[in-house]
């Protein structure tokens, strides 16, 4: 049986007398699509950013293949297979979209500072490699037609896109989605919806979502977490999830019978 690509064990995060997270845990099996969802104020976002390094656990760890997140440095994540998308789009909107794709390779240049000032040896063939994986994930994702254009000319839902594509670019073994849904159409949910489960069975990545569209996430997870005050309230298949009555008390203060489900977008 194989071990946990991420193990989050017993984590709390506490602002002053205020506990956004308090007492989670779970583990992350490779190759999995992993979801957490809860109501506004459930401490998703929190956790998302102790996972990434965006904030220190006040208690608790969090592994990554076995080595603790707590003593490697924030922007050294992704040199441990750790990417990830924002909720609000952080892209260089003046660039390209192969530009701003291939921002996502740097963890895998070596160039020394001469071999960049001449661009020779080394250099030129890391570039030539770093273009040709680009152009893989463009053609995966079906932007081919958009790869000259600049991002800040793009919709919306093509920038959302490109952002993935720029997290994909640096090859990852685990990939933070952070609300990748948020303020598209159906069409272009039920592409990014695709192009996940094609992430993980195509590509091999391990997929960890926080999302606030219910339907998505019990239709591609493989295992859901549930939040509620920065507490868990359950875990487990999608199915699972949508039979446990504190799911539905989570959302909406009620019974059985209003559990969350598919047509019940829950807004956060």
């Amino acid at each position: 049986m194989s071990l946990p690509l991420l193990q989050v064990e017993h984590v709390s995060k506490h602002f002053g007398g205020v506990s956004a997270v308090n007492d989670v845990s779970f583990a992350l099996m490779p190759n999995q699509i992993f979801a957490i969802i809860g109501p506004n104020g459930a401490g998703k976002t929190t956790l998302f950013n102790l996972i990434s390094g965006v904030l220190p656990v006040s208690s608790g760890r969090i592994l990554m293949e076995g080595r603790d997140l707590a003593t490697v440095r924030p922007w050294d994540f992704v040199t441990l297979g750790i990417a990830r998308t924002f909720q609000n789009l952080a892209l260089f909107k003046h660039g390209t979209v192969v530009e701003n794709m291939l921002i996502g390779r740097h963890r895998h240049m070596r160039t020394s500072v001469v071999e960049s000032l001449f661009h020779y040896g080394r250099c030129r063939r890391e570039e030539i490699a770093a273009r040709q994986r680009v152009e893989e994930i463009i053609e995966f994702l079906e932007i081919e037609h958009l790869r000259d254009k600049i991002v800040g000319t793009l919709s919306y839902g093509q920038q959302k896109r490109v952002e993935l594509g720029r997290a994909l670019a640096a090859d990852p073994k685990l990939l933070l989605l952070d609300e990748i849904v948020a303020g598209m159409n159906q069409e272009e949910t039920e592409d990014i919806a695709r192009f996940i489960l094609d992430i993980r069975d195509e590509l091999g990545i391990a997929v960890l979502l926080i999302e606030h569209d219910v339907d998505l996430v019990m239709d591609i997870s493989d295992r859901v977490h549930v939040l509620n005050f920065g507490r868990t309230v359950t875990e487990g298949t999608p199915e699972e999830v949508q039979r446990h009555a504190g799911v539905a008390e989570a959302y909406l203060g009620a019974g059985k019978d209003k559990i969350p489900g598919p047509g019940m977008e829950v807004v956060q």
